[in-house]
């Protein structure tokens, strides 16, 4: 663990033993002599320090010239793929670890009792936002997205009581986002917030807060790594999932109806057989 840090959060248990050489009791044995509430518990807190570490060599390094979150100048690209999958197996494990159960069925109530669900986001995060558009539609819900944040806003300040805003930015500090999720709970409507950061401004204008696993940026010139929207996409499809299972047969059939109107006169008919 100490040695390979990184390597190490992303292991089971089983995985750990192996690679240490001992038995499964011994890896339990260690984690209840730290005095730590279970594995998984350990592995956050592994992840966690070693975001603290890199976060805290990252601003003290003179080359902030980063093309890629943990790529190295003259990494092969066997190694590059590898870090790739590393990356984006800790961003869905940390993120699955950072859920809390009552949190998700809050949500879930919200999202059920809401008219229209808006989403509000910058950048990358759109990828989250129009997957949630496309899950949700499909399941009955009626979704509004626009790409652009000064419309998100304009809906934020027309929104009604009986809508929900979902706002998704991995820094919780992105100024339209939390601007819309302001005018929103001014309104009156309900709001929830998918964020990787605790504390941010975000937090005062969620009705419920969802977090993901924040991966450390490559500083300014490189922005956040793409691998940390694996963290958002788990979310909203738990919050679909939830959804979808508590509403099966009605989803169902509205996931017929949609696939009968809209889905398979896009699919290109299979080649008719000579014979």
């Amino acid at each position: 663990m100490l040695k390979s840090p990184e390597q190490a959060q992303s292991m089971t248990i089983t995985e750990l033993a192996l690679a240490a050489g001992v038995g499964e009791s011994t890896v339990s044995r260690f984690v209840k002599e730290l005095g730590i509430d279970g594995y998984k518990s350990m592995m956050l807190g592994l992840a966690e320090a070693t975001f603290i570490s890199k976060a805290a060599s990252g601003a003290q390094s003179t080359n902030s010239e980063v093309v890629y979150e943990g790529v190295n100048r003259g990494d092969s690209t066997e190694d590059i793929a590898g870090k790739v999958e590393r990356s984006s197996i800790q961003s869905l494990r940390r993120t699955a670890n950072r859920q809390d159960i009552k949190s998700i069925e809050r949500a879930v109530d919200i999202i059920d009792a809401s008219n229209t669900v808006i989403f509000c986001c910058m950048g990358s995060s759109s990828i989250a936002a129009e997957e949630a558009v496309m899950r949700f539609t499909r399941a009955g819900k009626k979704c509004m997205l626009y790409r652009d944040t000064t419309i998100q806003v304009m809906l934020a300040a027309i929104i009604e009581p009986g809508d929900l805003l979902i706002g998704i930015s991995d820094s919780g500090q992105s100024t339209p986002i939390i601007d819309a999720m302001h005018l929103a709970q001014k309104r009156g409507a309900a709001t929830i917030a998918i964020t990787g950061t605790e504390g941010s401004p975000l937090h005062e204008y969620a009705d419920v807060l969802l977090y993901t696993a924040t991966v450390p940026s490559g500083g300014e010139l490189y922005g956040e790594s793409v691998t940390s929207k694996w963290g958002q996409l788990l979310v909203i499809d738990i919050l679909y999932a939830a959804y979808a299972s508590r509403h099966y047969d009605a989803t169902v059939e509205h996931l017929r109806q949609t696939y009968q109107g809209a889905i398979r006169q896009s699919r290109s008919s299979p080649p008719i057989s000579p014979h």
